[in-house]
């Protein structure tokens, strides 16, 4: 009897360590289909059942690509979704019936924040869309902050939506203590400025 009790809870428990070893559905990356085009991504674009159609193309800085039959394509603002449904229409216009179209981004453009100032290794940080990196991450970054800088007094240039500059002060001592909540996450083209210490 013991053995036929026995080999049910091996697999149970096989079954078990199987399943914890499954991420879970939240915890897979989901296709960055909201993700709005930039020049210089690299992107494959494909028919489903036309291989010929496949192409491996770069975003120009006048934010087109090229792809066969139906020429230039403008991806001006559009997202990996709406990119799929322009192109779909043209295809289907005059060549294809309801073709199906997938687009995956191969390489992302790189974005870059600026670290100035007071820090070890000023310069240009760079992370990928799928990235969210914080000030001080960026300032990690950059080698972290000099015995002479003042992180009471942190500035960071940014462009608004309006193109308007926006100017913060951000207390980083408040950030390091957790005595503040807000994480200042970083966007493309910021520049961040560490002053000294005034003696």
């Amino acid at each position: 009897m013991r053995r036929f009790l026995f080999l049910p809870t091996v697999c149970l428990a096989l079954v078990a360590g199987a399943l914890a070893e499954e991420p879970p559905p939240a915890a897979k990356a989901a296709p960055a289909v909201d993700y709005t085009l930039q020049p210089l991504d690299l992107l494959r674009v494909m028919v489903f059942q036309e291989p010929d159609l496949e192409r491996q193309v770069r975003i120009s800085q006048e934010y087109t690509i090229n792809l066969p039959l139906i020429g230039l394509i403008d991806l001006t603002g559009k997202s990996v979704r709406q990119a799929e449904e322009l192109i779909r229409a043209r295809y289907d216009a005059d060549y294809l019936k309801n073709p199906q179209i997938t687009i995956t981004v191969l390489e992302y453009t790189p974005r870059t924040v600026q670290v100035l100032g007071a820090v070890n290794q000023p310069g240009a940080i760079a992370f990928t869309p799928e990235q969210q990196m914080t000030i001080m991450e960026a300032i990690a970054k950059a080698g972290g902050q000099a015995r002479v800088a003042d992180i009471r007094k942190v500035r960071l240039t940014r462009e608004g939506p309006d193109g308007k500059t926006e100017i913060y002060t951000i207390n980083l001592d408040d950030l390091m203590k957790g005595s503040s909540t807000e994480k200042w996450v970083l966007q493309k083209g910021d520049v961040i400025f560490v002053p000294e210490r005034i003696l």
